[in-house]
Parts: C-alpha cells; sequence; structure tokens
C-alpha cells in the first residue's frame, strides 16, 4: 500500500490560508477590522422566543441573534411567559433556560411562576422553586403578567423570595393583568412591603402613568399628546428607589415620543433607571425605539447609561 503523502501542493496551501483568514476575521482591504459577531450599543431588557401569540410567528433563537447583530444590540433577556392571560402559547422557564443555554455570553435567561400556581412548603417550597431557575443561570423574574392585581397575595409572596435570592422582577401591567388603578396605589403598595426587590415597570398600564390626570380606563389605552406633569411614574420613583422602567413595546416607545419635551426631561430625570427595551418576539416585527430614541437629544452618557449600563448594572453583567 502506497503511503500517504504528506506534502501540501500551492494551491491546497493557498485556499487553506484563505479560510484560516476569514475564520479569524483579519482587518479588511481598507485597515478596518471586520466585524464583531456579538457587539453593539444596547442591551434588550425584553425579548421572548418562540411563539407567543396565535397572530405571531415563531421567533428562533438563531432569529433572535441575528436580528440582535443588525441592530447593534449586544445582549438580550429572553423571558419566559406561563399566566394564561399573558400569551396564548406557555412558554416556560424550562424553554427558555434549555434554548439559551448555548448562549449566555448574549442571552440573558428570566424564570417565572404564575402566582396561583401550586407547590408545598408555603414560603420556603415557592423558594426551591426559584431558586431552581436561578441555580440555571435565570438573571431575574418575569416576564410577571398574570391576569390579577398587582398586589394579589400570591405575587406579594413571589416579589419577596426574589427580594431574598437577588432577583429583579419585571411585570406587565394594564387593565388584564397586574391590574390597578388609576395612580398606581396597589404598585405602591407592592414596593412599600418589598423594599429589597427590585421591580421593572412596563406595559400599557406602567407608561400611561407617566402622565398626570388619567383615570383608571387609561391603564388599558395608549394615550397620546402632551404628558401632563403629577404622573404616578414620577412620584413612585421619587419615593422608592427599587423602582426602574425599561421602554419595550408600543407603550414604551409611545411615552417617550408623545411629548417630546417632556420624554427629554424624563430621561435626563430618570437615566439611572431606565432601560432599553423593545419586546421583540416575532420575525419582521416592526420595532419604534431605535428611531424614537435616535431622535431624542440627550448627552452621550445619558444615552450610554439607557441603552446598556443600567440594564449592566442591575443584571450583575460582566463584560
Amino acid at each position: 500500500m502506497k503511503p500517504h503523502s504528506t506534502r501540501i501542493d500551492r494551491r491546497t496551501f493557498c485556499g487553506a490560508a484563505a479560510a484560516l483568514a476569514v475564520s479569524v476575521a483579519l482587518p479588511s482591504a481598507k485597515g478596518e477590522p471586520a466585524p464583531k459577531r456579538g457587539g453593539g450599543k444596547y442591551i434588550d431588557m425584553h425579548t421572548h422566543i418562540g411563539q407567543c401569540w396565535n397572530h405571531t410567528r415563531e421567533l428562533t433563537v438563531d432569529g433572535l441573534l441575528q436580528w440582535m447583530d443588525e441592530h447593534e444590540v449586544a445582549r438580550a433577556v429572553v423571558m419566559p411567559v406561563v399566566s394564561p392571560e399573558a400569551s396564548t402559547y406557555p412558554l416556560t422557564p424550562d424553554f427558555v433556560l434549555a434554548q439559551t443555554k448555548a448562549h449566555r455570553d448574549r442571552l440573558i435567561p428570566f424564570c417565572v411562576v404564575d402566582p396561583r400556581t401550586s407547590y408545598s412548603g408555603e414560603r420556603h417550597g415557592l423558594k426551591f422553586m426559584i431558586n431552581r431557575y436561578a441555580e440555571q443561570g435565570a438573571k431575574g423574574f418575569g416576564e410577571h403578567k398574570p391576569g390579577v392585581p398587582i398586589d394579589h397575595a400570591g405575587s406579594m409572596e413571589l416579589y419577596a423570595v426574589c427580594g431574598e435570592l437577588n432577583l429583579p422582577v419585571l411585570f406587565h401591567l394594564d387593565d388584564q393583568r397586574n391590574t390597578d388603578e388609576a395612580g398606581l396605589p396597589g404598585l405602591e403598595r407592592v414596593l412599600k412591603a418589598n423594599p429589597k426587590t427590585t421591580f421593572i415597570g412596563h406595559g400599557p398600564g406602567w407608561w400611561a402613568s407617566i402622565s398626570g390626570g388619567i383615570s383608571t380606563p387609561d391603564l388599558g389605552a395608549y394615550p397620546k399628546g402632551p404628558v401632563a406633569s403629577g404622573g404616578a411614574i414620577d412620584r413612585l420613583m421619587d419615593k422608592y428607589p427599587n423602582l426602574y422602567g425599561e421602554l419595550s413595546a408600543d407603550s414604551g416607545a409611545g411615552a417617550i415620543s408623545r411629548d417630546a419635551k417632556f420624554g427629554r426631561e424624563f430621561l435626563l430625570r430618570r437615566q439611572d433607571r431606565i432601560m432599553f427595551g423593545t419586546d421583540y418576539l416575532s420575525p419582521g416585527q416592526k420595532v419604534p425605539q431605535f428611531e424614537v430614541l435616535s431622535q431624542v437629544d440627550v448627552p452621550e452618557e445619558v444615552r450610554a447609561k439607557v441603552f446598556m449600563g443600567n440594564s449592566k448594572r442591575l443584571l450583575r453583567l460582566e463584560d
């Protein structure tokens, strides 16, 4: 049997060298470094994978990562939804943890438990459940979106446990999920009872409360036009340092864009507690946040906090 030759001809060598150059991302002909996959200026505090609604399409992990690369999103929080009012199809914490496991450098899983879930062992049993998810990599709790009042007794237990485990709670608030009244008295009861728990506001009812002079039905709407002073968000943020907000969905983008002057002043005033988010969950979905926030005239250091810095600090993320 003829021994195998170890010689490499010139054509083979050149082809291998070219492949190697691509794999290590050599500088371009113009002297610019090749773009780094995964780089970007945003941390997105609110995304989902799978199929949330019967009218949306399935978003895969690869699809989310591709969208992130196209929009300079370095990292994204991926949240399950399990409450029957929260989505058409339940997307469990186990699903989110499994799907994101190979991409934890970019995808940040959260966990969630419906407050009406049966468990034994009282608070100890609930803590065991949530800690199980935290041990698998969950960095927060959400999207908390059950069809009960925001200060529901079961939710109050969840909030307390999340405080003990140092997991921030991202909640949706409107006229059907985590319900409240104008002025957000229910949310204030939550904040007062859980000073060690970090809360992140989201949803129509939360962002409608950027304005004063609203009524309870407005918590299910997307108000437009000038923002009146005296809104519950400012009042509660003044009083409770554990309250944050994220700018996802039409409600978040609308809250900043409906009154350009107020929106700019709000971001300046709350620059340490507002975070970028999109609620991206379906291929081809329109996302207004990039355009809306690019038009707000704030200093670069404020932009950096909102786009990435606040999320990085809150979730204790490393570079």
